[in-house]
């Protein structure tokens, strides 16, 4: 797992290939990194460059479209049940939101925030694995 911290205005997407080439996934096998086969976002991640890097390391891209190119019919290779999976991400990311601490960031620098977070959702996995 791993996370990126930024400054407020920055969006989160300038990130996400610093992000992916971070978290180490090992194999059951040990000895490559494993990849996702597809990679779910909202539209903030509807961009060229994303859709391009996912495609050269073979991961597709489930990110729906903008405007009017939104329907079925311009938009037919669209996986929509691929898409609703990425609640998972979202609850996870309300959850975090209620722990105080981490939602409120009490912390000043982003060292201490980033082991809040660490701490948050290290509890989080504890909880879920020894209820």
């Amino acid at each position: 797992m791993h996370f990126e911290l930024t400054p407020g205005q920055q969006h989160e997407s300038t990130l996400l290939e610093e992000v992916l080439e971070a978290a180490d996934v090992p194999t059951p096998s040990g000895r490559d990194q494993a990849s996702p086969e597809a990679l779910a976002g909202d539209l903030a991640y509807r961009a060229e460059r994303i859709d391009n890097w996912l495609l050269e390391r073979d991961i597709l891209p489930v990110v729906p479209q903008k405007g009017d190119k939104a329907n079925d019919h311009e938009h037919p290779g669209f996986d929509r049940e691929l898409y609703r999976r990425r609640n998972i991400i979202e609850r996870l990311i309300g959850w975090l939101k209620e722990c105080r601490r981490v939602f409120s960031r009490f912390e000043k620098t982003a060292i201490n925030y980033a082991g809040m977070l660490k701490l948050a959702i290290i509890q989080r996995y504890l909880r879920l694995i020894c209820p």
